[in-house]
């Protein structure tokens, strides 16, 4: 028996799976949302994607999407109803260079910032100031714009956001005193909008054999 909806694999905090969810979200793409904690990966997880890590997503035809902008992407060219694929400047090539950039290289100090007992050798305080310049450029071009594409939000926007976020809940007494204010306000609009607060709704662990939850919910 086909299966009704798509199947993700999801953890509320992971910022990959946040932006996955977004635009899961906005194209009004149902899928069985299946909450997992990363101690503890499911099985069936595990078997559909040697990656391990989530976001996951099977498609009804078994097809599986294991990168999180992948999933963005078919969520958002089957609808696109905010037009997250149409900036109002540039284009969906250029964004999507900007946010590899952020997904390698700003990733990398990030990770080693917020983390640093996971790693050897590592200061903190140099992957806060090699994480920052990437934080500069964009305090830049929201300075000319109030998104980061044109002055609608698109794709861009939210792929990158919930980075800048992990970055800035840190120590979020010194991100709040650099010299971002437009870099302020754009997540500040972020992760005070109804969307966010829509994709960072708390689910129970799933547990094999039960049914996931219906994301998004009517």
């Amino acid at each position: 028996m086909p299966a009704t909806y798509p199947i993700l694999y999801s953890f509320r905090r992971c910022p990959y799976a946040m932006r996955a969810r977004l635009a899961l979200m906005v194209s009004n793409r149902v899928c069985e949302l299946r909450e997992v904690v990363l101690r503890d990966k499911p099985p069936e997880m595990l078997e559909v994607s040697a990656k391990g890590t989530v976001p996951i997503l099977i498609d009804v035809d078994g097809r599986v999407l294991d990168q999180s902008i992948d999933i963005m992407l078919w969520g958002l060219r089957q609808h696109d109803p905010e037009k997250w694929l149409m900036p109002q400047q540039g284009s969906v090539a250029e964004m999507l260079e900007l946010i590899a950039v952020f997904d390698d290289r700003f990733k990398y100090h990030l990770d080693r910032y917020k983390y640093p007992d996971r790693y050897a050798d590592v200061d903190a305080q140099v992957h806060r100031y090699e994480g920052s310049l990437f934080l500069d450029k964009l305090n830049a071009k929201l300075s000319a714009t109030k998104y980061l594409f044109g002055n609608n939000v698109a794709l861009a926007d939210m792929a990158i956001a919930p980075f800048v976020r992990q970055f800035a809940h840190t120590d979020r007494n010194w991100f709040n005193q650099q010299p971002w204010p437009q870099l302020q306000a754009w997540l500040a609009g972020f992760t005070e909008s109804e969307i966010y607060s829509s994709v960072m709704q708390k689910y129970p662990k799933w547990e094999s054999g039960n049914a996931g939850v219906i994301f998004p919910s009517s």
